[in-house]
């Protein structure tokens, strides 16, 4: 059934998503890439067709879009003299040359990866645990597993950026103008926000569902 084959799609849109996320070495086609398994994600909760599992999915695309804007906006302030610097040696270090940057980009991956008290913790819990209330357990162990593993990918980022020493001709970080400057703040503000008090998000989210 139709069910039955969007059980298919997110699998493999998970599982592709991470492991081509994996597998990358430049920041941008590592976030690109792992666009594929949040698709995965946000399908977790759409099979539901519950309210919940609705409601769910409409957060996390807000919450997954807002932080992604302002990933991809930190990604084009660190620059070599060839252009952007995306690949994931140039980051080496990256906390000793620009502590604002790092922490900013390390809050974004936070994000990402799903830690607590991000919106991206808050998505995740909120499909998943309507995936699990409609009976989908075997799905969300799959989305568990995909998750752990983007985890790690975004994680290595920030232990590189942390841990590293910088490179002797490493890039330098430009100051962004207003529109990038724009984005990145109200990506971070939106993602603190929905990690931190999301229910106002969530409730939003519901009445669109039922009113729909």
């Amino acid at each position: 059934d139709w069910r039955g084959l969007l059980w298919g799609v997110a699998i493999v849109s998970m599982a592709i998503g991470a492991v081509l996320g994996l597998t990358q070495t430049d920041i941008k086609r590592m976030i690109a890439y792992s666009s594929v398994a949040h698709a995965g994600f946000l399908l977790v909760g759409a099979i539901a067709l519950t309210a919940q599992g609705l409601s769910g999915t409409m957060f996390y695309l807000l919450a997954y879009g807002f932080t992604t804007l302002a990933a991809f906006g930190v990604v084009t302030l660190v620059r070599d003299a060839d252009g952007e610097a995306t690949h994931l040696s140039q980051w080496a270090g990256l906390a000793k040359r620009s502590p604002l940057t790092a922490g900013v980009f390390a809050f974004l991956l936070f994000a990402l990866a799903g830690i607590p008290l991000t919106s991206g913790f808050t998505g995740k819990f909120a499909v998943f645990s309507a995936a699990l209330a409609d009976g989908m357990a075997p799905l969300v162990v799959v989305a568990l597993v995909a998750s752990a593993v983007a985890a790690f990918f975004y994680l290595r980022v920030v232990v590189l950026m942390y841990f590293s020493e910088p490179g002797t001709d490493g890039p330098t970080v430009s100051v962004p103008g207003a529109f990038t400057t724009a984005a990145i703040t109200l990506g971070v503000v939106v993602t603190l926000l929905l990690g931190v008090l999301p229910t106002f998000a969530l409730n939003w989210a519901a009445l669109g569902v039922f009113t729909s």
